[in-house]
């Protein structure tokens, strides 16, 4: 009969692509994981691996057993976290992804609150780019994940706690003659620097402003916002950042102006995204209204 076990040390195979890794990775001999994994193959009459001594390949036929495999022991891993939802929210650790663009100006504020809500709860904090963690959500890696949208969510669904609009931040002495609001159209000499590729805030600024890539400073790539910052600071061009992160890249430094992006808000929604079949909803429930209102505070 097929085990869990068996399963796992599969699994630990296509993760690591390697005996010797996945071994370790369960904590068992790599003989022990060898013949699990023969064993599990036996019973199906399917190979999974391909191996010699350089390389493990998965194969097309089991990649469908390993799809199978994932999709069982994310039931299984809900079935034993079944209870949480009959007990307080936050009860139990959550492990929560976030995106670059969110979690240095979220964190400050949440992170305060909610100790104070739930002095107990325990939040393991990944940071990624929106693609990696939706991965890790469907996989059951991570239990949830904080991104921006628009931004494709499919399979999962989403819990929407926070809406903001774009600022266009340049040196003081830069900014146009009394100017509180800036268009799309305004942008187009204005040296505007964005974050490198892979970073959806980028898609979600060219987006906004009906701007075509080419029309962003190809010059300079930057993988943060606060390098963005930087930059402008020394005077090599202008850039664009949420609402959330004003208080942290702005307000303190005289020599910055932000003013709003007068295009049709919001500009981004935030969102907590997660398994259709996740049991811990009340835990995102709780989380999502702390975040909300330590976002409401700063305003």
């Amino acid at each position: 009969m097929l085990s869990i076990k068996q399963l796992s040390y599969a699994l630990a195979v296509s993760k690591t692509l390697h005996f010797r890794k996945a071994a370790e990775l369960c904590h068992v001999r790599q003989s022990t994981l060898s013949s699990g994994i023969s064993e599990l193959e036996n019973q199906l009459g399917i190979k999974i691996f391909e191996r010699d001594n350089k390389k493990v390949l998965i194969t097309p036929l089991g990649q469908v057993v390993l799809d199978k495999a994932t999709a069982i022991m994310l039931q299984l891993d809900d079935l034993q976290h079944l209870n949480h939802s009959h007990r307080k929210p936050l009860s139990f650790p959550l492990t929560v992804g976030m995106i670059p663009t969110i979690a240095p100006y979220l964190l400050p504020r949440l992170l305060p609150e909610l100790k104070k809500s739930y002095p107990n709860a325990k939040i393991d904090i990944v940071e990624e780019q929106s693609h990696i963690l939706l991965d890790l959500v469907q996989s059951g890696k991570i239990d949830t994940a904080i991104i921006a949208t628009p931004f494709p969510c499919d399979g999962l669904l989403t819990l929407e706690f926070w809406q903001e609009d774009f600022y266009w931040v340049s040196l003081e002495k830069n900014k146009p003659n009394k100017a509180v609001e800036i268009a799309a159209k305004e942008l187009l000499d204005k040296d505007l620097m964005l974050l490198k590729e892979g970073h959806c805030l980028k898609d979600h600024i060219l987006d906004v402003c009906q701007l075509s890539e080419q029309m962003s400073n190809q010059e300079f790539r930057a993988t943060s916002l606060n390098t963005l910052i930087q930059m402008v600071m020394n005077d090599m061009g202008t850039t664009l950042i949420p609402e959330m992160a004003l208080s942290q890249l702005v307000t303190h430094y005289p020599v910055l102006s932000a003013i709003h992006l007068n295009e049709p808000s919001p500009h981004r929604r935030i969102v907590f995204a997660f398994r259709p079949n996740y049991v811990d909803i009340s835990s995102l429930q709780a989380l999502a209204k702390i975040a909300r209102q330590s976002l409401m505070h700063t305003h």
